[in-house]
């Protein structure tokens, strides 16, 4: 019994030790992009001619947008809506995707030695492409096979680390380069966007951001970060109660 009540005890110490935030954040299916998501949802409302469930959707990412692309896009996207201009919400919609694409891939260049970030950010980037790729398929066939093969390219310059060293694969920025000014420049001219350029934060404000998240996920008087600490004292609380009683 003594040791069963030890064992509890170290549990409990060692699992609420371990940052709140490991339970809480989570970087999501990468196959998936949520403003591409989003698009998709929006044409199909679009089409049935429900604006306002649009809206409702397009509110969803819109923050995210906001941070990473200015206020313009939304400011276009919020006064079509209003104004029931389908095809303008879905031509806005689709630039936003390809400066989409473009902030992954810069930040793919940013995070280039760090493997399990850039290949994570790289497959977003690519499940942004495959909404538009039936978009490009449709205007030149082959320049959307040559993309998809450029973001292979591009997966490949990422290299390997290997497990261990074995099957470990040289990366290959330039190689990466490369493939990500083929994508862009294509993606800008097939759009008409007349800049790719994305985000607008300083350093100064990402270190903001920063903190403020992880104060959000690290601040106990918030009902929700308590959740997981209950859940575990809870199990251990079950586990002594049944031995107790297993041992009457």
């Amino acid at each position: 019994m003594k040791k069963l009540l030890f064992f509890s005890l170290m549990l409990l110490v060692i699992l609420t030790s371990v940052p709140i935030s490991s339970f809480a954040y989570s970087y999501g299916d990468p196959n998936e992009e949520t403003i591409a998501e989003a698009y998709k949802e929006m044409v199909a409302k679009v089409r049935e001619k429900k604006f306002d469930e649009a809206k409702a959707i397009y509110e969803t990412v819109q923050g995210e947008i906001d941070m990473h692309m200015g206020p313009e896009p939304s400011a276009i996207i919020l006064e079509a809506i209003e104004n029931k201009d389908g095809d303008t919400i879905i031509s806005a919609m689709q630039k936003v995707l390809v400066l989409n694409v473009a902030r992954r891939l810069e930040n793919v260049e940013k995070n280039f030695d760090h493997y399990d970030t850039s290949k994570r950010l790289l497959a977003k980037a690519f499940a942004t492409y495959k909404v538009l790729s039936p978009i490009v398929q449709q205007k030149d066939a082959q320049l959307d096979e040559k993309l998809k093969q450029q973001f292979d390219i591009a997966l490949q310059s990422l290299g390997n680390p290997g497990l261990f060293g074995v099957g470990k694969k040289q990366s290959n920025i330039n190689q990466f380069k490369e493939s990500k000014d083929t994508i862009l420049q294509a993606l800008q001219d097939q759009f008409e966007l007349e800049s790719i350029e994305t985000g607008h934060f300083t350093e100064e404000d990402l270190g903001r951001l920063a903190a403020a998240k992880k104060r959000e996920w690290t601040d106990l008087s918030n009902v929700k970060n308590w959740i997981p600490i209950v859940v575990i004292v809870g199990v251990i609380v079950a586990v002594v109660v049944y031995a107790i009683r297993k041992r009457k």
